[in-house]
Parts: C-alpha cells; structure tokens; sequence
C-alpha cells in the first residue's frame, strides 16, 4: 500500500505545534509496519533545508488566476528521518523562512495544493491513499473528485486528519479565480456560510476523516466554530485515533539532550541528577518541586491563566513549588509572565521562544507538567512527560482527559481538574504536592507513568486498519 501524507508542517524540517511532531513520526512507523509511506510538504528556508541535501525530480507549472506560477519537486530520503521527503518549492509563495503568519497564507496553500495535484498527475506516482492534515490540505478531497484537471485521480482515497479544529482556511470567495478549474456545479462544497472554508470542504468531500482523539472527536458536534452540525451529520465516517510519541526521540534512557540518562529502574537518580543540573542552569532552588509548563501562549492553550495562577498559588500557599515556563505566542500573555517572573523570581523561571532541546531538559528535571487547556485535540506534551516519570496535571479536556487518568482512580498516574479558573488549577497543584510528599507516592507514581505505552507502533496500525477499510 502506498500512502502519501501531505502537510505544511513536518518535524525536523518545519515546526510550530504538534502538527510537526504527528507527520514527522506516524509515517516512520508506518514503514515499520511495511506500508510505503512517505511525505509531501512546502519548500522552507529553514536551517534543515539549508544543511541537507535534496534531488530535484520534477518541474512544473500553472496558472493561479493570471499569474503563472512554477514549481520544483525536491526529494529527500535520508535514513535519519525513517521515510521519503518531498518538498515543493514555489518562487515567491514556497520559499520563505517561516511556516506561518503571512497576509497572502491563503494564496500559499493553494498553490501548495495545486502543485501536489499537477505533479501527481503529470508523474507516475499514484498512491493508494492520501493523507491529508488540517485546512491547509483541506482542498484536495475536493479537487480529487471535482477538479476538471484531476480526473485520473478520483479513485484515490482520501483520509483528512484534523488536528485543529479551530483552523478551518475561511477564504473569500474573491479567491475563487485562484482555485484550479473545477465542475462549477459542485462549488457548494467549498463553501460554509457564503465563504470558503477548507476544513469543511474536507470533511464532506473525503472519504473518511479522522480527530487526533476520541474524546476530542466528541467535542466537535458540541464545539466546532460553527461546523457543529456538519459534523453531526458527517459522523457515519468520522474516527477517533489518538496521537503517538517518537520514542526514537523521546526516551530518557537514550536521549542525547539531557544531562542524564535514565529509565524507570533508576528514575529517582536520572531525575534528581537532571534536576540539580537544570535548576543550577536556571536559578531556581534544587530542593523543591519543579512544575513546568512548555508550549504556545495561546487562548486555547489557557496560558492567561499562568500568571493568575501563580499569584494565587504564592499568595495562598507555603508548599516549596518551582515553576519553569518555556514558551512564547500571545504579547499580552507574556507581559503577564514577564511580571509574575519579576516578582517571584527565583521561585519562577521562564525561557521566551521555544528550544527544543531546553524541552527534553525540563522534561526529564521536572515532578510535574501543567497543561491547563481549554481546548485540546490530542496533546503530546502530557504523553512525553509520562515517558520521562514526570507527572501530568492536566485539564479534563479532548485528548487530556483520554490519555491521563486521575491519581483517585484506579490505575491512575497524574492530576486531572475540571473547571477553568486559577482556584481549580491551584487545588490541584496542592493536591499533586501533599500526594508527592511521600517519596514511596511518587517512586510509585512515576514507575507507572514510564510503563505506558503511548508510542506510534499501536496508533500507527490504527491508521492503517482505517486505509484498508477505505480500499475494501
């Protein structure tokens, strides 16, 4: 079976969130299982791309309303990342340094979308299915079947993979006279509310889709930016898989970035080891716990409520706590943090940006990982801080609350809250630390947190059941 994921982001070559870490891992697995997987993405200036070599292998080039654009297939298939790379590199639109964050982002994706179908179907390339990955790829269910210059293609299966429902690509339809000729009678496909929305488009025009979740794919007929309905009525082909880790990379008992290696045999030394090393690097006092909270100041990830937190916890409590945070995003966020870091520092410390191997650090020094979100389709955070014996306090939200399990349930292994206010997340800071006070809690603790198995290899063969359903 041939399998083509396609995607804007892809661990090592380009990150900005989880996105990366899914695609730069579940085909690596899948090839472990025999199937032909490999990966198509846009071209970065990226220091990966700038460092390693790559083979043209194709060229081509269309008009996207009156301008003609070319583009060039690069293929890069070192052992190192575990499946073929392709990049497609467009002079102008995908080129630049950055994934995200440019005025003309729409014009990008659907150029990257046309691009990939033009060489498809001018090459002898022809997969038994493609993976599509969030709104960016959310077109190409659609011009599979309906684009007048594809046509070849429609017997090719499609599986959309979102990882974000919040991002849907709304496109005016003034971006319509960009799009590759299609049978204009089947334009209501692309559109939600008298725009064009890539997410939904996906969603009625694939021929299964999939969340990064059970639990998050539930939340979507309840919560979906207005795609509620859609989603209610598109259910008969919806499936629910949870995300994997890479322990080729993350694994404390052979990871190069930490200071340490260790694993659940030795893990109270490996940690203690870790710990000292990091809060000697990061000022902060080693005979304490050290809670971290790593990832983007966004809204959803609930990172406003760090600062309010951490006042309340200060003010109210006289357990020893550290708090690293490593992240970076919202200003106004970070202007809070900034001003909780001035003011209790050197119990809190904070690394604005992000690097990832400060991350492999803080995961193997920390007791405890935060992860207040208020949305979250899968998180990967939570399933890398168990690997490493450090415990989850999360909120029970999407994939949260199916991949940690309350220490007052039975086989439980971290802290789980309900409600979204500093009070919830305080209490159940205080609960983790009383509970963590005994050394035989936490030696128990965090054993069964590392004899989990949350690696690709189960999630992997899950994807692939679900594509053989599809060829049947």
């Amino acid at each position: 079976m041939k399998v083509i994921h396609v995607s804007v982001e892809c661990y090592p070559v380009a990150k900005v969130g989880g996105l990366a870490d899914v695609v730069g891992a579940l085909p690596k697995y899948q090839r472990k299982l025999g199937i032909d997987a490999s990966v198509v993405m846009p071209w970065y200036n990226k220091p990966y791309v700038q460092s390693h070599q790559f083979e043209k292998i194709a060229e081509g080039g269309f008009y996207q309303g009156s301008q003609y654009l070319t583009y060039t297939v690069f293929l890069h298939d070192e052992a190192n990342l575990g499946f073929p790379l392709y990049l497609i590199k467009i002079p102008g639109l995908l080129d630049r340094p950055e994934v995200y964050e440019y005025e003309d982002e729409s014009d990008q994706w659907i150029a990257f979308q046309h691009a990939f179908l033009h060489w498809i179907v001018n090459s002898n390339v022809r997969p038994d299915v493609i993976n599509c990955h969030d709104h960016h790829t959310g077109l190409i269910p659609f011009f599979l079947k309906y684009g007048n210059d594809f046509r070849e293609l429609s017997t090719i299966k499609t599986l959309f993979t979102i990882h974000n429902g919040r991002y849907q690509g709304w496109m005016n339809w003034n971006k319509g006279i960009l799009l590759p000729a299609f049978d204009t009678w089947r334009w209501g496909l692309m559109d939600w509310s008298g725009a064009i929305n890539s997410l939904s488009s996906a969603v009625r025009c694939c021929d299964a889709y999939s969340t990064v979740s059970e639990g998050y794919l539930g939340e979507l007929t309840e919560e979906a930016t207005g795609l509620e309905n859609l989603f209610i009525s598109e259910a008969y082909k919806a499936h629910g898989i949870v995300n994997g880790i890479d322990t080729d990379l993350w694994d404390p008992a052979i990871d190069p970035l930490i200071s340490a290696n260790y694993n659940k045999v030795n893990v109270v030394k490996g940690k203690k080891v870790n710990k000292d090393i990091f809060c000697d690097k990061n000022g902060l006092e080693k005979n304490a716990f050290l809670l971290t909270y790593i990832g983007r100041f966004a809204y959803e990830k609930g990172a406003d409520i760090l600062s309010l937190f951490i006042d309340d916890f200060y003010t109210a409590s006289d357990h020893k706590l550290n708090i690293f945070i490593l992240g970076s995003g919202d200003v106004e966020i970070q202007q809070k943090i900034e001003r909780v870091y001035e003011k209790y520092k050197p119990k809190v410390a904070v690394f604005f940006g992000y690097n990832e191997a400060l991350a492999h650090e803080a995961y193997a020094a920390s007791d405890f990982i935060l992860m207040p979100s208020r949305v979250e389709p899968c998180g990967l955070n939570q399933l890398y801080a168990l690997k490493y014996g450090t415990i989850p306090i999360v909120r029970a939200i999407g994939g949260l609350k199916d991949t940690v399990v309350d220490i007052d349930q039975d086989g439980g292994y971290g802290f789980v809250f309900q409600d979204f206010n500093e009070e919830s997340v305080s209490h159940t800071i205080i609960r983790a630390l009383d509970y963590s006070s005994k050394q035989v809690n936490m030696n128990r603790i965090r054993k069964r947190a590392m004899s989990l198995d949350f690696s690709w290899d189960k999630s992997a063969k899950k994807y692939i059941d679900l594509y053989n359903q599809l060829l049947k």
